[in-house]
């Protein structure tokens, strides 16, 4: 599988299930410890250009250097996720995708085995993030469509079953 491929497909992907959602949707929670779709936007285009591309680009230029550290909780208070616009967030992080693809384009024979030592992790490479960096993608696939799934199951009062038990 071409990671970097998949990722490109992945845009359309969340493109397709995020774009023209109802503003009833952005916000609506399935429990209140639970993230809206506003929050998991915002995530997306925070971890697009400060977790995956950074770290990535990071240990292919700098091996055996620890990156600084974060914490992607603590992006939803300090960047106010639930005060931005969903809408232009969504574009913000489709376009952070597209940055992401031309940057991993356009490297010249990337040394993916380049590493540093995680203090808890251990050795930690640049395909250890390209990897993670899609089934980040696919978590969070996975996240919209129960969160669609179980915002439609609140909003009918039709019994779901029929289409099949999630």
């Amino acid at each position: 599988m071409n990671i970097v491929e998949q990722l490109q497909k992945n845009k359309y992907v969340f493109q397709s299930l995020l774009a023209d959602v109802p503003k009833e949707c952005i916000t609506w929670r399935p429990q209140p410890d639970k993230w809206c779709l506003l929050e998991i936007v915002c995530h997306l285009y925070d971890e697009e250009q400060f977790d995956f591309r950074y770290r990535t680009q990071w240990v292919l230029e700098q091996p055996n250097v620890l990156p600084p550290p974060f914490n992607p909780l603590d992006w939803v208070n300090d960047n106010s996720y639930m005060k931005q616009d969903y809408n232009i967030m969504l574009k913000k992080f489709l376009s952070e995708r597209d940055s992401s693809i031309i940057w991993l384009k356009g490297l010249k024979n990337p040394k993916w085995e380049n590493s540093y030592n995680h203090p808890k992790l251990g050795k930690v490479t640049a395909k250890h993030f390209l990897d993670n960096w899609l089934a980040h993608d696919y978590l969070h696939l996975r996240q919209i469509i129960k969160q669609k799934f179980d915002y439609l199951n609140s909003q009918t009062n039709e019994n779901l079953d029929y289409a099949g038990v999630w």
